[in-house]
């Protein structure tokens, strides 16, 4: 069977394009970022009126470590630094879930392609669960 060009293999244009996405991301910062207004803790103070006036807003950052959720406040500055990071957290998952579909679709490709090649039909081995005949209920 002569080898074939791994240029020419199914979907490849398409993951070497995912790859050269992969390849301008910068930083990752994984987790969610949302602004939030809090109660304080003084019995006194207009957050625990009726209405309310909440304290802030607060720009909090949480994301999950070793299976604890942590938390970090960050300021404006901080939060104009960081968002592109923010942004490629998400833009990385994307790319990721094409790159594997991208890169199964290829594998099936390839398999049908290799069926199609053989001059012989190919055989399928028989299942040792599936070689008995089931049993009818009574």
């Amino acid at each position: 069977m002569p080898q074939r060009n791994p240029q020419d293999k199914p979907w490849a244009a398409t993951r070497r394009g995912l790859a050269a996405e992969l390849a301008k991301i910068d930083g990752v910062l994984p987790g969610s970022v949302g602004r939030r207004h809090m109660r304080c803790g003084k019995p006194t103070c207009a957050c625990k009126a009726d209405p309310p006036t909440l304290h802030g807003p607060y720009i909090q950052w949480t994301r999950t470590v070793d299976g604890k959720t942590v938390t970090r406040f960050l300021s404006e500055d901080q939060l104009t630094r960081y968002q592109p990071w923010f942004d490629n957290a998400r833009h990385l998952k994307e790319l990721v879930a094409k790159l594997e579909i991208a890169s199964v679709h290829a594998l099936e490709a390839e398999r049908r392609a290799d069926r199609s090649d053989s001059t012989a039909p190919a055989r399928r081995a028989k299942h040792p669960s599936r070689s008995h005949k089931r049993r009818s209920e009574p």
